[in-house]
């Protein structure tokens, strides 16, 4: 930027300390004319009171008054003229610290007075012989931040040991024994590490739009499952209008709640998200900016605080689920079961359906038979066999009650198996959760960890305190055990059975899960040639 323009008359009446119109003029003895404020100053810096033009000396402070006469002229000047206040100094550049009026660019800067001078100023460091001493180096900003606290010394050097900028006296001192390098060379790797850090900063970001971008692709699918259960739900009600009013309402308020569960969860978790992602991209811009800095003190006094990206949530495992409507339309229509048989029975029929998409392939595992049990080769049947093995002794084997898991275990979503169960007169099945106790004689309970279906003459019941009696409708050929391990995020978790005719057997809801749950089968033993048929875990044929 240029300075402002001079004419002759302004330059008869500009300090020649601040190249200023004079304010408040003062007159030397020896005829030279300053501002009151400019002379002051640099007395107050020199050990001699001496003029600035002439180098007269004056043995004691020159008690100045107001020049009145040039301080009217120079109002007038002032005055028509209108000189710009503007510094003639560029942006980019440091301004001179002596400078009162129009400031000037430093050309050098003291290390010994902490000041920035321009050329006029700087002409004392180049004629006294005791200022001529001063070290003098290219204009620097912020001087005193630049200086080691401790040494007064410029802060030339890095520790690598505390990661702190030190000078020349440190690394003789408290720094003696640690690796020193100039502050360019660890400018330089710091700014390597920076490009990185911006990378992965980006990479985060892009994670979460993707995350994001999951998010709302479930809640799409949510909202269409939603409209799907409604007007299937509408259809069945619509056709028993009369008295299936009250049932309608109560179904399509639960689909609701259950829909404006998943949408909450899921516009929380994109508000985190979005939080996140103006942190992250906050924290961006300033290691931008910071990576574009050549201020090497600056950089690295920085750096601590942005190398690493701001604390941020382990999306990895976050997602949002749609949720489960098995089950719901049913509910409604249990108090209505005389007047809705033939309704119940479409329903059980999709709503197997559905649930057999969630067929997992489970094995038994023998580690965990009791000794008299036969397994299969293939790990799909289970027997009893009549005779206690001689096994080693292993801490997941039960050894009380004939029970075998399976090799696979689920710590999430949903899943489905069937088990054939014909020509059984006694048996159990059921999921189980790892941590029951295998050695002892516990009741086989939702509280002790079981959920599990009991067969035997008395009928068929679900174990629990107290046990749950079950109609039997139909000779049972095959159970399908279902289990919604999630629907606790937004809902009831829950585990159900099926006979594999469409017909719904049980539902147990308001379940506990918090470990892995395991597929457990129980054949029970041979009664007098009774009971010897297998369980077997059967692929899901749709067609049944």
């Amino acid at each position: 930027m240029a300075c402002a323009n001079t004419s002759w008359s302004e330059e008869n009446f500009s300090c020649s300390i601040c190249l200023d119109v004079f304010s408040s003029p003062v007159s030397t003895a020896c005829g030279h004319n300053f501002c009151r404020t400019c002379i002051t100053k640099f007395w107050d810096e020199q050990v001699q009171y001496k003029c600035p033009v002439c180098n007269e000396i004056f043995h004691t402070r020159p008690d100045l008054r107001v020049n009145t006469f040039l301080s009217e002229l120079a109002a007038q000047i002032r005055t028509t003229v209108r000189v710009k206040e503007q510094p003639c100094v560029e942006p980019a550049e440091v301004p001179c610290d002596v400078c009162t009026g129009t400031q000037q660019k430093a050309v050098k800067s003291c290390l010994v007075c902490f000041t920035s001078y321009c050329q006029t100023h700087l002409e004392p460091h180049q004629r006294v012989a005791r200022l001529q001493k001063h070290r003098l180096v290219e204009p620097m900003d912020r001087l005193e931040d630049r200086m080691c606290k401790k040494h007064e010394r410029l802060l030339e050097l890095f520790c690598q040991t505390e990661q702190v900028c030190v000078c020349q006296f440190c690394t003789e001192a408290d720094h003696k024994s640690h690796p020193v390098v100039p502050l360019k060379e660890e400018y330089e790797v710091k700014t390597a590490q920076l490009g990185k850090t911006v990378t992965d900063v980006q990479q985060m970001i892009q994670q979460r739009k993707q995350k994001i971008k999951g998010i709302k692709d479930t809640v799409e699918l949510s909202n269409k499952d939603a409209d799907r259960e409604i007007a299937h739900g509408g259809q069945v009600f619509t056709a028993l209008i009369g008295c299936v009013e009250k049932g309608r309402d109560e179904f399509n308020q639960t689909v609701q709640e259950k829909l404006k569960s998943t949408v909450k969860r899921a516009e929380d978790l994109i508000k985190e998200l979005e939080q996140e992602i103006e942190d992250l991209t906050n924290r961006s811009s300033e290691v931008k900016r910071l990576s574009h800095t050549e201020d090497h003190l600056h950089f690295l006094q920085t750096f601590r605080s942005l190398k690493d990206p701001p604390p941020t949530r382990d999306w990895t495992t976050v997602e949002v689920r749609p949720p489960s409507y098995v089950g719901t339309l049913r509910r409604s229509l249990d108090q209505l079961e005389e007047t809705l048989n033939m309704e119940m029975k479409k329903l059980s029929d999709a709503e197997l359906k559905r649930v057999q998409k969630y067929e997992v392939d489970v094995t038994l595992d023998p580690d965990t038979a009791v000794p008299q049990l036969i397994l299969s080769e293939d790990g799909k049947q289970v027997h009893d066999g009549g005779v206690v093995k001689e096994l080693p002794d292993n801490p997941k084997r039960f050894t009380c009650h004939p029970f075998v898991l399976t090799r696979q275990s689920f710590s999430s979503g949903r899943f489905y198996f069937e088990v054939q169960v014909k020509d059984k007169t006694v048996w159990c099945l059921g999921v189980a959760r790892e941590s029951i106790d295998r050695k002892g004689e516990t009741d086989w309970t939702p509280e002790t960890g079981y959920w599990t279906l009991d067969y035997d003459e008395d009928g068929l019941v679900f174990n629990d305190n107290p046990d749950v009696d079950l109609p039997l409708r139909a000779e049972l050929q095959k159970v399908g055990v279902f289990v919604d391990y999630d629907e606790g995020l937004w809902g009831v978790p829950q585990s159900r059975f099926y006979h594999i005719t469409g017909v719904h057997i049980y539902s147990a809801t308001g379940c506990t899960f918090t470990e892995p749950l395991y597929p457990i089968l129980c054949p029970w033993y041979q009664l007098v040639g009774t009971n010897s048929a297998p369980l077997i875990i059967s692929p899901v044929n749709q067609t049944d």
